[in-house]
């Protein structure tokens, strides 16, 4: 459990993060490096054994990968703090390349924001775009499926969300391939700054100014997101500045993780037929696919709080304004909490609880929209395709927090009739 405690700093005048704990186990494995974010999950093993909590030496720093403490932190949000940044770097003390948005702030800015977000992305608006997503779904699996083979991210996953999203928030048509290099760069930045962040950021300004210019009041369409968050800027529910960072933040979380969450889910599904059988026998699994799939394969993989006070963690003193590295994607395949089947995708496991998209005050707005488009594209499959094959092994995409491929090539088997 996680608990507040009033102890006091060591008083050493050394940054909190930059101690090095002798009560908690060091290891000096880099969880940014290129094989540990390919492929992630034998360091989440490690540190899940070394400890609740594990200090990580190159980046002085703390690791919780375990999912009872993780689900704690995520939730206390008065003592772990966003506006300490999501990433290594304290951002109360260094120069971001953007403004905080709703990720990286708290209340009271946090509380206004998601306030007026809610307004906008609520059951009821998310309800009505099943009608206007479905279409769009089917079409594009019909035209895969009469391919034979394809490739799940290039084809489908990248395609179908830069199409009916934008148009949601009220997008122009021009221009959308910027998205997906806008969220490489929004989320990159969660890391440290290394040869993958350079990468994400080697076309920033225009991918920038793009982003910038379509989000602009004047350019959104009337009725859809975009416009109605300016609306509650409109009516003093947040101010002009907060209702662009919203705009920004909206696309880059709806395009991304959704994109991540499809191609993820497909390869699950490929690697496990049985389970594709249950699911076209009983199509209303879809949603149940869609938690399983992100509790496995999370989307988000990690990012950083900040001790906002000295405090506990399973017994181990935390100070403050140390950062903590929290392993969304480790907690989300704990055996302490998911069974020693952990690490199988299984449509009879209840994934209720996962923390794909958080927990708490921070919990993506957004996510309602992201699963539904996934369960759409798994519906239109289920009904067209008996059999996913993989024709080819799966090519990560190195991202700094996200858990994605950047190729995923198949063959479908058309069902009969």
């Amino acid at each position: 459990m996680t608990t507040k405690t009033v102890s006091p700093s060591t008083g050493t005048g050394a940054p909190a993060s930059a101690r090095n704990p002798e009560s908690v186990p060091s290891l000096a494995d880099d969880p940014f490096s290129l094989a540990n974010l390919a492929d992630p999950y034998p360091l989440h093993e490690k540190l899940r054994e070394a400890g609740p909590v594990v200090w990580l030496e190159k980046y002085g720093s703390y690791a919780v990968t375990r999912y009872e403490p993780v689900y704690e932190i995520l939730t206390d949000f008065e003592t772990y703090i966003s506006g300490g940044g999501l990433g290594p770097a304290d951002r109360r003390k260094s120069a971001e390349w953007r403004p905080a948005g709703i990720l990286e702030s708290d209340p009271p800015t946090h509380t206004a924001m998601r306030r007026g977000l809610s307004k906008v992305v609520s059951p009821s608006s998310v309800r009505r775009l099943r009608s206007e997503f479905e279409p769009p779904a089917r079409d594009l699996v019909q035209e895969l499926v009469a391919r034979g083979s394809f490739d799940v991210v290039r084809d489908l996953a990248e395609v179908y969300p830069l199409q009916v999203f934008p148009d949601a928030v009220g997008i122009p048509q021009g221009g959308r391939e910027n998205l997906l290099p806008y969220g490489s760069m929004t989320f990159n930045a969660f890391g440290p700054r290394n040869e993958v962040y350079e990468e994400a950021f080697r076309d920033a300004d225009a991918v920038s100014a793009w982003v910038m210019e379509n989000c602009e009041r004047r350019n959104l369409r009337p009725g859809g997101f975009g416009a109605g968050i300016w609306e509650v800027a409109d009516d003093g529910g947040i101010t002009a500045d907060e209702a662009a960072l919203l705009v920004r933040a909206l696309l880059s979380a709806g395009v991304d993780t959704t994109v991540t969450g499809i191609g993820n889910t497909l390869l699950c599904l490929a690697r496990n037929p049985d389970q594709w059988e249950k699911l076209r026998a009983n199509p209303n699994l879809a949603k149940f696919a869609v938690d399983e799939a992100l509790r496995l394969e999370s989307p988000f993989q990690m990012f950083h709080r900040t001790a906002a006070v000295d405090s506990v963690i399973e017994g181990v003193l935390i100070p403050k304004d140390a950062k903590i590295l929290l392993f969304m994607g480790a907690a989300n395949r704990d055996p302490r909490k998911w069974g020693e089947n952990a690490d199988s995708f299984d449509l009879d496991r209840s994934a209720s609880g996962h923390v794909a998209f958080g927990m708490g005050l921070h919990q993506c707005v957004g996510q309602p929209i992201a699963r539904l488009e996934i369960e759409l594209v798994l519906r239109a499959l289920a009904e067209a395709v008996e059999r996913i094959e993989l024709t080819g092994d799966p090519v990560p995409q190195i991202h700094n927090v996200l858990h994605a491929f950047s190729s995923i090539p198949v063959r479908v088997v058309p069902a009969a009739g």
